[in-house]
């Protein structure tokens, strides 16, 4: 305690009374990170600020809970204590040869094959984030499957500002995709070099504006364009998106040895199609006599587990592990979110009630947390290249 209710407060004695208060992610003290900002200190009354590193902290709640009791046990007695909590997305450091002007976090989406819900879930990180009120832009780089324009229900054509690229806009992301330059039947025939030359156009000659990340949904595999874009990329890192059996995961390996070996960090692995919720099925789409039938029961193990696994249960969580990669979350097969992609609304999957919803953002937080411990272990963007 610093004393009794007649003693003067400084800011010097909030700053002390918080002294050994951490990140639970960056495992650093706030004070020390410079997130206790704005302090204010009237008759009765503390009132301060804790800028978090990401709007979308998963433990923002804690970081708050920590701060309350920290101030109580520590400050006078009887004070009114008011916390606000902002956020301010950290980036690079200094700004280094190949970095998008305004652009703080790149992060590629990859995955080891094609199938594995690569694109979706490229897209639903950057809805998630952006649902946090992040400013994000998805580019989509799976030149010879474009899917993005069609998860997001956007169409138009990119108008030029000057020598810069206006991408065009929707569910208030900014977007850029070969598909927005081809008819809708048009296949992409071109060798590496020309794709090479379109998606520095897509990263440097498109006005992305302040962004604080950028998504970038690379091609499946470890073939000629993602090479190319993780030598060029500004990247903070990688996320790898597999399914749980054990032929993705073989191709999922491949992936993250890639991005090793061109010093890409990896964010984590996100585990797709995990599990199929036969229970939540049979209530929402078997009609009264199957919602009926399964009211109160639970019919498929001992356990009460209506949890279906087709391809296996927690092959990518053992896998990540293994190769000591961050395991972000797992996303369960679920018609909602299929059907939401088929008529161009993929931003349903974040509304209230999408069965979706709880899975997305959870493995959304948990990747802006592990942006946040890169850029704190390693402020500047890496420099890429292939090893010999």
């Amino acid at each position: 305690m610093l004393g009794k209710s007649d003693i003067v407060l400084t800011e010097k004695d909030v700053l002390q009374a918080l002294k050994g208060v951490k990140d639970p992610d960056l495992g650093r003290d706030l004070v020390d990170l410079g997130m206790i900002r704005n302090i204010r200190i009237g008759e009765g009354k503390v009132a301060l600020t804790v800028n978090l590193t990401t709007p979308a902290c998963p433990l923002k709640a804690k970081i708050e809970a920590d701060v309350r009791s920290a101030l109580q046990a520590r400050l006078p007695a009887g004070l009114t204590i008011q916390i606000d909590m902002t956020a301010e997305v950290r980036g690079k450091g200094a700004a280094e040869a190949g970095d998008i002007p305004g652009v703080k976090n790149v992060i590629a989406v990859g995955s080891g094959k094609g199938g594995v819900g690569k694109s979706t879930m490229a897209a639903t990180i950057a809805l998630g984030l952006k649902a946090h009120g992040a400013s994000v832009g998805l580019m989509d780089a799976d030149v010879y499957g474009p899917s993005i324009p069609h998860l997001l229900g956007a169409s138009g054509r990119p108008m030029a500002r000057g020598e810069q690229i206006v991408p065009i806009e929707a569910a208030g992301l900014k977007l850029m995709s070969m598909g927005f330059l081809l008819e809708a039947e048009q296949a992409v025939v071109m060798r590496g070099p020309m794709l090479h030359g379109i998606m520095q156009q897509f990263l440097r000659k498109v006005d992305w504006g302040e962004l604080d990340y950028l998504v970038i949904d690379l091609p499946p595999g470890t073939g000629d364009v993602p090479l190319t874009l993780s030598q060029t990329l500004p990247l903070t890192g990688a996320v790898v998106v597999c399914t749980p059996q054990e032929v993705a995961l073989l191709d999922a390996v491949r992936a993250i040895a890639m991005f090793r070996q061109l010093r890409v960090p990896v964010l984590g692995m996100i585990e797709n199609m995990s599990f199929f919720d036969v229970l939540a099925y049979l209530q929402d789409r078997g009609g009264p006599e199957a919602r009926k039938l399964v009211e109160g029961k639970s019919f498929f193990d001992e356990a009460g587990d209506e949890r279906a696994y087709l391809f296996g249960q927690g092959g990518a969580r053992r896998k990540a592990e293994a190769m000591q990669v961050p395991f972000l979350g797992e996303v369960p097969l679920n018609l909602f979110l299929r059907e939401s992609g088929d008529v161009g609304r993929i931003d349903q999957a974040f509304r209230d009630g999408s069965p979706s919803k709880p899975y997305l953002m959870a493995m959304v937080e948990n990747l802006a947390a592990q942006i946040s411990i890169r850029n704190l272990k390693n402020p500047k963007m890496p420099k890429l290249e292939i090893l010999n």
